[in-house]
């Protein structure tokens, strides 16, 4: 008889909904279906630093599908430097001999980019990994989509209809701020469906100008309000402006020290763009004359059950990851591809972000509807 494969399990990254459902899809049909054995990982990738495990079975994984959040806990740690006492340390090796030590024959990593590139160091390294996509963002390059975005949509299309009835009785602009630091595949979506008048995205860096006409416009047709969606990462022209040449100069400083200087000077300005909707619903109100009001959805986008999509979508790649480790292939995302899922090569998919393309259907439908879109 061969032996029976041991396998580590763990969430990592910012929570989001749908992470219990892919914890539980890979678990059953790794326990029930190809008889391995589980082990998971507290608070992500620091317990496998710190080797902090918990064993998991068919009772572990009973009642979970519909529950938010992750019952193995997470964190953002990397594993290349990790705060570990005064100061950052390579953990890599420790985690090698924790997994080691746990008779692992792989680790599944389930979480967003961060974790791709993280899962990606871990396999380089000689650890065999696989990847789930997790993100509200769905930025994560390579897979149609990710659990975690169909959720976090309807939270924010409900939101965007609820302010409506606010912008409507008060006469008022309302701008929401919605999450999305550099995609705005969130925003987007949530604005079409809510019926925003206004889509503000990262990928299309907007005038105020045009905002400003676009409100007063409707104000003369007899619209006195309108609702803004802004992704978290939108920014005006010439902060976009600002942030690309930041960027240029990362991409071409000579060593490390002006690498480091030019990563400073980026984050300085991504602090000073914190905030963009407070800005923009102040100079809204100047340019337009009407009241304007801010609402930040924040976290609660990441919170609360599942819906139905994400369900199936977790138990889908969880079940498929579980395929691909009896198979013995690692150093993969499992991706969706239709309706199905597909071996994605780690390498290809971390440090990639998958952004809103200017000319995607979601824009041009937004466009054929009337929509401002700040350019």
């Amino acid at each position: 008889m061969s032996k029976k494969k041991r396998i580590g399990i763990l969430t990592a990254g910012g929570d989001s909904p749908g992470l219990n459902a892919a914890i539980r899809g890979f678990g059953k049909a790794a326990i029930g279906h190809h008889n391995m054995e589980l082990v998971g990982f507290r608070e992500g990738i620091r317990g496998m630093a710190l080797n902090q495990t918990v064993p998991i079975d068919s009772a572990t994984l009973s009642g979970i599908l519909t529950v938010g959040g992750t019952i193995l806990g997470t964190s953002r740690d990397k594993p290349h430097k990790m705060d570990v006492g005064n100061g950052k340390e390579d953990m890599i090796p420790t985690i090698l001999k924790n997994c080691e030590a746990n008779g692992l024959d792989g680790v599944v990593m389930i979480g967003g980019g961060g974790t791709a590139k993280n899962a990606n160091r871990l396999s380089k390294a000689g650890l065999n990994v696989i990847h789930l996509p997790k993100t509200i963002d769905n930025d994560i390059a390579h897979t149609d989509t990710s659990f975690g975005f169909s959720t976090a949509l309807g939270i924010a299309t409900d939101a965007i209809d609820r302010l409506h009835s606010t912008a409507h009785s008060h006469h008022r602009i309302i701008v929401v701020e919605i999450m999305g630091h550099k995609a705005g595949w969130l925003a987007l979506g949530s604005g079409i469906a809510g019926g925003a008048d206004i889509i503000l995205l990262p990928e299309i860096p907007y005038s105020i100008d045009s905002v400003a006409a676009s409100i007063s416009k409707r104000a003369k047709g007899g619209h006195p309000f309108s609702v803004v969606a802004i992704a978290e990462g939108a920014r005006e022209i010439s902060d976009a402006a600002d942030y690309a040449a930041a960027q240029a100069l990362i991409d071409g400083a000579s060593n490390a020290d002006a690498k480091a200087a030019a990563k400073k000077h980026r984050s300085m300005l991504e602090a000073a763009h914190r905030g963009n909707a407070l800005k923009l619903a102040e100079q809204l109100e100047a340019a337009t004359g009407l009241e304007a009001r801010v609402t930040v959805l924040g976290y609660v986008q990441r919170g609360g059950t599942p819906n139905a999509e994400d369900r199936l979508l977790g138990t889908l790649l969880g079940g498929a990851g579980a395929d691909f480790v009896a198979e013995g292939k690692y150093g993969i995302t499992v991706a969706a591809k239709g309706q199905s899922a597909k071996a994605v090569p780690l390498k290809d998919v971390a440090g990639n972000l998958k952004t809103v393309p200017k000319d995607h259907p979601w824009v041009s439908a937004a466009r054929h509807v009337g929509t401002c879109l700040g350019d």
